[in-house]
C-alpha cells in the first residue's frame, strides 16, 4: 500500500527538516533536493552539521514566485 504524505500547514516562522519541508509540500525527498540544489528554496546548514534547516518563509517565497502552467 502507498504511504499517503500529510501536508502540513506552512508558517513563515518555522524551521523545517528536508523530510518536513518534502511532507508540507507534499512531494518526495529527491524533488526537494533537486528545488534545492536548482536555488529554488533556501537552506541554512550551520558549520559542522549535516542536519540542513529550511524556513517557512523560504518555502512561501518558492510557491508564491513559481507560476503554474494550464495545463500541468
Amino acid at each position: 500500500m502507498a504511504r499517503e504524505m500529510q501536508k502540513l500547514n506552512i508558517q513563515a516562522s518555522a524551521v523545517y527538516s528536508r523530510q518536513e519541508a518534502a511532507e508540507a509540500l507534499g512531494i518526495s525527498l529527491s524533488t526537494l533536493k533537486r528545488l534545492i540544489n536548482n536555488g529554488y528554496l533556501e537552506i541554512s546548514k550551520p558549520h559542522g552539521m549535516r542536519r540542513v534547516f529550511i524556513t517557512g518563509s523560504s518555502i512561501l517565497r518558492m510557491l508564491e514566485s513559481t507560476r503554474v502552467e494550464k495545463d500541468a
